[in-house]
Protein backbone atom coordinates (compact mmCIF):
# COMPACT_ATOMS: atom_id res chain seq x y z
CA UNK A 1 0.00 0.00 0.00
CA UNK A 2 1.15 3.51 -0.79
CA UNK A 3 0.93 6.38 1.69
CA UNK A 4 1.85 10.07 1.42
CA UNK A 5 3.40 12.53 3.82
CA UNK A 6 3.23 16.26 3.16
CA UNK A 7 5.43 18.76 4.99
CA UNK A 8 4.11 22.26 4.32
CA UNK A 9 7.09 24.19 5.66
CA UNK A 10 7.59 27.93 5.94
CA UNK A 11 9.67 28.12 2.76
CA UNK A 12 8.93 24.91 0.87
CA UNK A 13 6.41 22.11 0.49
CA UNK A 14 7.85 18.59 0.54
CA UNK A 15 5.95 15.41 -0.34
CA UNK A 16 7.02 11.77 -0.12
CA UNK A 17 5.35 8.55 -1.22
CA UNK A 18 5.97 5.55 1.03
CA UNK A 19 5.39 1.88 0.17
CA UNK A 20 4.37 0.17 3.40
CA UNK A 21 4.95 -3.31 1.97
CA UNK A 22 8.50 -2.59 0.83
CA UNK A 23 9.01 -0.23 3.79
CA UNK A 24 10.73 2.41 1.72
CA UNK A 25 10.26 5.82 0.14
CA UNK A 26 9.39 5.37 -3.51
CA UNK A 27 9.04 9.01 -4.54
CA UNK A 28 9.56 12.56 -3.35
CA UNK A 29 9.26 16.12 -4.60
CA UNK A 30 9.65 19.70 -3.40
CA UNK A 31 8.45 23.16 -4.43
CA UNK A 32 8.56 26.69 -3.03
CA UNK A 33 5.86 27.64 -0.57
CA UNK A 34 3.07 29.83 -1.94
CA UNK A 35 0.40 32.22 -0.72
CA UNK A 36 -2.00 29.64 -2.19
CA UNK A 37 -0.70 26.73 -0.12
CA UNK A 38 -3.51 24.32 -0.84
CA UNK A 39 -3.20 24.74 -4.61
CA UNK A 40 0.60 24.50 -4.51
CA UNK A 41 0.42 21.29 -2.48
CA UNK A 42 -2.30 19.78 -4.70
CA UNK A 43 -0.36 20.59 -7.86
CA UNK A 44 2.86 19.13 -6.46
CA UNK A 45 1.02 16.01 -5.28
CA UNK A 46 -0.63 15.55 -8.68
CA UNK A 47 2.72 15.86 -10.49
CA UNK A 48 4.34 13.36 -8.15
CA UNK A 49 1.52 10.85 -8.62
CA UNK A 50 1.67 11.26 -12.38
CA UNK A 51 5.44 10.75 -12.39
CA UNK A 52 4.99 7.42 -10.61
CA UNK A 53 1.93 6.43 -12.64
CA UNK A 54 -0.36 6.49 -9.63
CA UNK A 55 -3.89 7.75 -9.12
CA UNK A 56 -5.22 9.50 -6.06
CA UNK A 57 -7.26 6.38 -5.30
CA UNK A 58 -4.01 4.41 -5.06
CA UNK A 59 -3.00 6.38 -1.96
CA UNK A 60 -4.18 4.67 1.22
CA UNK A 61 -3.65 7.66 3.50
CA UNK A 62 -2.23 11.19 3.64
CA UNK A 63 -0.88 12.99 6.70
CA UNK A 64 0.18 16.64 6.63
CA UNK A 65 2.65 18.40 8.91
CA UNK A 66 4.61 21.63 9.09
CA UNK A 67 3.85 25.31 9.35
CA UNK A 68 1.02 25.19 6.79
CA UNK A 69 -0.42 21.77 7.61
CA UNK A 70 -3.90 23.17 8.31
CA UNK A 71 -4.07 24.39 4.70
CA UNK A 72 -3.62 20.87 3.29
CA UNK A 73 -7.33 20.16 3.27
CA UNK A 74 -7.05 16.96 1.24
CA UNK A 75 -4.99 15.24 3.95
CA UNK A 76 -6.77 12.77 6.20
CA UNK A 77 -4.96 14.05 9.28
CA UNK A 78 -2.50 16.72 10.46
CA UNK A 79 0.31 16.15 12.97
CA UNK A 80 2.81 18.52 14.59
CA UNK A 81 6.19 18.77 12.87
CA UNK A 82 8.06 17.89 16.06
CA UNK A 83 6.47 14.43 16.12
CA UNK A 84 6.95 13.94 12.37
CA UNK A 85 10.60 14.99 12.31
CA UNK A 86 11.41 12.63 15.17
CA UNK A 87 9.57 9.79 13.42
CA UNK A 88 11.24 10.49 10.08
CA UNK A 89 14.76 10.70 11.51
CA UNK A 90 14.26 7.45 13.45
CA UNK A 91 13.34 5.75 10.15
CA UNK A 92 16.79 6.61 8.77
CA UNK A 93 18.74 6.42 12.05
CA UNK A 94 16.95 4.02 14.44
CA UNK A 95 19.00 5.05 17.48
CA UNK A 96 18.95 8.82 16.90
CA UNK A 97 18.80 10.68 20.22
CA UNK A 98 18.92 14.34 19.17
CA UNK A 99 17.65 16.07 16.04
CA UNK A 100 18.87 19.53 15.06
CA UNK A 101 16.67 20.86 12.28
CA UNK A 102 17.43 24.20 10.63
CA UNK A 103 14.90 25.11 7.98
CA UNK A 104 14.04 28.17 5.95
CA UNK A 105 12.43 30.23 8.69
CA UNK A 106 12.59 28.15 11.85
CA UNK A 107 14.99 25.97 13.75
CA UNK A 108 14.40 23.27 16.33
CA UNK A 109 16.20 20.86 18.63
CA UNK A 110 14.34 17.63 19.37
CA UNK A 111 15.38 15.10 22.02
CA UNK A 112 14.19 11.52 21.62
CA UNK A 113 14.16 8.71 24.20
CA UNK A 114 15.11 5.08 23.58
CA UNK A 115 11.52 4.23 22.71
CA UNK A 116 11.56 6.79 19.92
CA UNK A 117 9.32 9.28 21.74
CA UNK A 118 10.00 13.02 22.00
CA UNK A 119 10.66 13.98 25.60
CA UNK A 120 11.91 17.54 25.08
CA UNK A 121 12.23 20.11 22.32
CA UNK A 122 13.00 23.77 21.71
CA UNK A 123 11.88 25.75 18.69
CA UNK A 124 12.53 29.17 17.19
CA UNK A 125 9.73 30.09 14.80
CA UNK A 126 9.29 33.81 15.54
CA UNK A 127 12.60 35.18 14.31
CA UNK A 128 14.78 34.50 11.26
CA UNK A 129 17.90 34.32 13.44
CA UNK A 130 19.57 30.95 13.14
CA UNK A 131 17.61 29.91 10.06
CA UNK A 132 18.12 29.38 6.36
CA UNK A 133 16.64 32.78 5.60
CA UNK A 134 19.31 34.43 7.74
CA UNK A 135 22.00 32.53 5.83
CA UNK A 136 20.46 33.49 2.48
CA UNK A 137 20.53 37.21 3.36
CA UNK A 138 24.18 36.97 4.43
CA UNK A 139 25.18 35.04 1.31
CA UNK A 140 23.52 37.64 -0.90
CA UNK A 141 25.31 40.45 0.93
CA UNK A 142 28.65 38.63 0.48
CA UNK A 143 27.90 38.00 -3.18
CA UNK A 144 27.92 34.20 -3.10
CA UNK A 145 25.31 31.49 -3.57
CA UNK A 146 24.49 29.06 -0.79
CA UNK A 147 26.27 26.35 -2.75
CA UNK A 148 29.56 28.27 -2.49
CA UNK A 149 29.05 29.61 1.02
CA UNK A 150 30.88 26.76 2.72
CA UNK A 151 33.87 27.10 0.40
CA UNK A 152 34.11 30.80 1.24
CA UNK A 153 33.88 30.21 5.00
CA UNK A 154 36.51 27.46 4.78
CA UNK A 155 39.10 30.03 3.65
CA UNK A 156 38.73 31.93 6.92
CA UNK A 157 41.77 32.33 9.18
CA UNK A 158 40.09 34.49 11.82
CA UNK A 159 36.26 34.26 11.96
CA UNK A 160 34.57 37.59 12.63
CA UNK A 161 32.65 38.18 15.83
CA UNK A 162 29.00 38.79 14.90
CA UNK A 163 27.22 40.52 17.74
CA UNK A 164 23.73 40.76 16.23
CA UNK A 165 21.52 37.84 15.21
CA UNK A 166 18.71 40.02 13.89
CA UNK A 167 18.67 39.82 10.10
CA UNK A 168 18.35 43.60 9.66
CA UNK A 169 21.03 44.54 12.19
CA UNK A 170 23.37 41.73 11.15
CA UNK A 171 23.25 42.94 7.55
CA UNK A 172 24.20 46.43 8.74
CA UNK A 173 27.00 44.93 10.83
CA UNK A 174 28.30 43.00 7.80
CA UNK A 175 28.41 46.20 5.75
CA UNK A 176 30.41 47.82 8.53
CA UNK A 177 32.81 44.88 8.75
CA UNK A 178 33.38 44.92 4.99
CA UNK A 179 34.02 48.67 5.09
CA UNK A 180 36.62 48.16 7.82
CA UNK A 181 38.48 45.67 5.61
CA UNK A 182 37.33 42.43 7.21
CA UNK A 183 37.70 39.49 4.81
CA UNK A 184 34.52 38.06 3.33
CA UNK A 185 35.66 34.57 4.31
CA UNK A 186 36.04 35.61 7.95
CA UNK A 187 32.57 37.15 7.96
CA UNK A 188 31.11 34.01 6.40
CA UNK A 189 32.75 31.81 9.04
CA UNK A 190 31.62 34.17 11.81
CA UNK A 191 28.04 33.93 10.62
CA UNK A 192 28.24 30.13 10.55
CA UNK A 193 29.39 30.13 14.15
CA UNK A 194 26.71 32.63 15.18
CA UNK A 195 23.90 30.57 13.63
CA UNK A 196 25.10 27.32 15.17
CA UNK A 197 25.67 28.92 18.59
CA UNK A 198 22.15 30.35 18.52
CA UNK A 199 20.60 26.96 17.78
CA UNK A 200 22.75 25.09 20.30
CA UNK A 201 21.99 27.58 23.10
CA UNK A 202 18.30 27.16 22.34
CA UNK A 203 18.52 23.54 23.51
CA UNK A 204 19.51 24.69 27.00
CA UNK A 205 21.59 21.65 27.89
CA UNK A 206 23.60 18.68 26.72
CA UNK A 207 22.71 16.70 23.64
CA UNK A 208 22.94 12.93 23.62
CA UNK A 209 24.18 11.16 20.53
CA UNK A 210 23.68 10.14 17.85
CA UNK A 211 23.05 13.77 16.87
CA UNK A 212 21.30 14.07 13.52
CA UNK A 213 21.31 17.27 11.43
CA UNK A 214 18.29 17.91 9.17
CA UNK A 215 16.69 20.71 7.16
CA UNK A 216 17.90 22.63 4.13
CA UNK A 217 20.74 24.29 6.08
CA UNK A 218 22.19 20.83 6.81
CA UNK A 219 23.01 20.64 3.09
CA UNK A 220 24.95 23.93 3.07
CA UNK A 221 28.70 23.33 2.98
CA UNK A 222 30.53 23.88 6.24
CA UNK A 223 27.48 23.89 8.51
CA UNK A 224 27.98 20.30 9.68
CA UNK A 225 31.63 20.98 10.52
CA UNK A 226 30.69 24.18 12.36
CA UNK A 227 28.10 22.27 14.36
CA UNK A 228 30.57 19.53 15.26
CA UNK A 229 33.13 22.10 16.36
CA UNK A 230 30.65 23.91 18.59
CA UNK A 231 29.31 20.72 20.15
CA UNK A 232 32.65 18.88 20.26
CA UNK A 233 30.63 15.88 19.09
CA UNK A 234 30.14 13.90 15.90
CA UNK A 235 27.12 15.00 13.87
CA UNK A 236 25.47 13.06 11.07
CA UNK A 237 23.59 14.76 8.22
CA UNK A 238 20.43 12.73 7.74
CA UNK A 239 19.64 11.03 4.47
CA UNK A 240 16.92 13.04 2.68
CA UNK A 241 17.64 15.86 5.15
CA UNK A 242 14.93 18.14 3.76
CA UNK A 243 12.27 15.43 3.77
CA UNK A 244 12.40 13.96 7.28
CA UNK A 245 9.17 15.70 8.31
CA UNK A 246 7.35 14.39 5.25
CA UNK A 247 8.75 10.89 5.76
CA UNK A 248 7.58 10.95 9.37
CA UNK A 249 4.13 12.08 8.26
CA UNK A 250 3.92 9.20 5.76
CA UNK A 251 4.96 6.70 8.45
CA UNK A 252 2.25 8.04 10.75
CA UNK A 253 -0.24 7.66 7.91
CA UNK A 254 0.75 3.97 7.79
CA UNK A 255 0.27 3.59 11.56
CA UNK A 256 -3.12 5.32 11.49
CA UNK A 257 -4.31 2.93 8.78
CA UNK A 258 -3.25 -0.08 10.89
CA UNK A 259 -4.88 1.20 14.10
Amino acid sequence: MIFAGIDAGSRAIKIVLFDSDKKRVIGHSICDQSAKQTKAAKDLFAKLLKKHRLRRSDIAGVVATGYGRSAINFASDAVTEITCHAKGVRYFVPDAATVIDIGGQDSKVIKIDKAGLVYDFAMNDRCAAGTGRFLEVVAQRLGVGLGDYGLLAKKSTKPAQISSMCVVFAETEIISLLASGKKESDIAAGIQHAIISRVVSMAGGGMAGPIIFTGGVALVGGMKAALEKTLSSRVQVCEMAQYTGAVGAALLAVEKRKS
